[in-house]
């Protein structure tokens, strides 16, 4: 029974991480096609790449462009 549970866990990362992969992929791009000076870019695409989830939260709230709120 407890094999199941952690099988099943197991499961939801995957999801989880994909979602994640894909969400960094699509912030690197919208970073490098940004009117930003190309340093901007580079220090931007390396907190996303080398910070997954982090980096892309804060590449959200406080990077360049359109702010969400």
């Amino acid at each position: 029974m407890n094999n199941q549970r952690l099988g099943e866990g197991m499961d939801l990362t995957g999801i989880g991480g994909l979602i994640i992969l894909i969400a960094d992929i699509y912030a690197i791009v919208m970073i490098l096609q940004s009117s930003a000076k190309s340093i901007e870019k580079l220090i931007w695409s390396l907190v996303v790449f080398l910070l997954p989830l982090i980096g892309l939260i804060v590449w959200y709230l406080a990077g360049p462009g359109k702010k969400p709120f």
